[in-house]
């Protein structure tokens, strides 16, 4: 079972791992890879390194692909390459993926789809994924969002989200922590993006703590968001359920199911 966990270092990353690394100044784009490759050299891994091209005298310059270049998704890229580690024998696929300098606001659901697809990815095929991000270069109620979509975090100061969507098994999405105010546009934009994928989407909601109005306006909207689509929140408690009817939001018009 995949549960949320704060790492200390890049060897305590494990397989189906979906980690958020905040570096600091100081860390070293070419250190972290070593390291991350080394690992992969050690447990049997395939190494892929998302991002700008390193030098071509680099000595890691054949492991890296870059989202410039690509013809199609991130996604299908990664998941070419896990094809192939598991054609070629290996182990598993490790992804360090070094995402560029903060995006403009108005790219931030591009992002979250992004990542919630990296997400799926590793929960589903058990490959190894590192998104690290240069604290410098992001705001931070941005890298907040970002770690909202990652289980797993890493670094000096890794964002710790009030709220974590995560993959579960192959039908659901964990919703743990606290959707609130401060919280509700990303939790939105999160469900506009799974919705977007399937016409069904069922969230495990046992360690769901709070939901306010504010999260339950953002989750009504979103189920509107697209037509013949439905959100299914399983393991809601009496206080959940019954503060969604006493909100007028539990009716025909409004696609979502609450279920004990």
């Amino acid at each position: 079972m995949r549960a949320p966990r704060t790492l200390a270092t890049l060897d305590e990353v494990d397989t189906g791992d979906h980690v958020c690394q905040v570096l600091d100044r100081s860390d070293h784009v070419i250190d972290r890879s070593r390291s991350f490759v080394a690992d992969g050299a050690l447990y049997g891994d395939k190494v892929v390194i998302v991002g700008p091209p390193l030098e071509a005298g680099s000595e890691f310059a054949q492991l890296v692909l870059d989202p410039a270049r690509l013809d199609g998704s991130l996604l299908a890229a990664v998941r070419q390459e896990a094809a192939n580690a598991d054609r070629e024998g290996f182990r598993s696929l490790r992804v360090l993926h070094h995402v560029g300098p903060g995006c403009r606001p108005e790219r931030t659901k591009e992002l979250l789809r992004s990542e919630l697809d990296l997400e799926e990815f590793a929960a589903d095929t058990g490959a190894l994924v590192v998104c690290a991000y240069s604290g410098a270069d992001w705001d931070s109620s941005l890298l907040e969002q970002i770690g909202c979509v990652h289980p797993h975090r890493l670094g000096s100061r890794p964002p710790v989200p009030a709220f974590q969507v995560y993959r579960t098994g192959k039908e659901g999405w964990t919703v743990n922590g606290i959707v609130d105010s401060e919280g509700a546009v990303a939790f939105g934009s999160i469900l506009c993006a799974l919705l977007a994928q399937k016409a069904t989407v069922r969230l495990l909601c046992h360690a769901l703590e709070f939901f306010d109005a504010a999260g339950m306006s953002a989750l009504a909207d979103a189920a509107r968001h697209l037509p013949d689509r439905k959100v299914v929140l399983e393991g809601t408690n009496d206080t959940v359920r019954l503060t969604w009817q006493l909100s007028g939001f539990a009716i025909p018009e409004i696609p979502v199911v609450m279920a004990p």
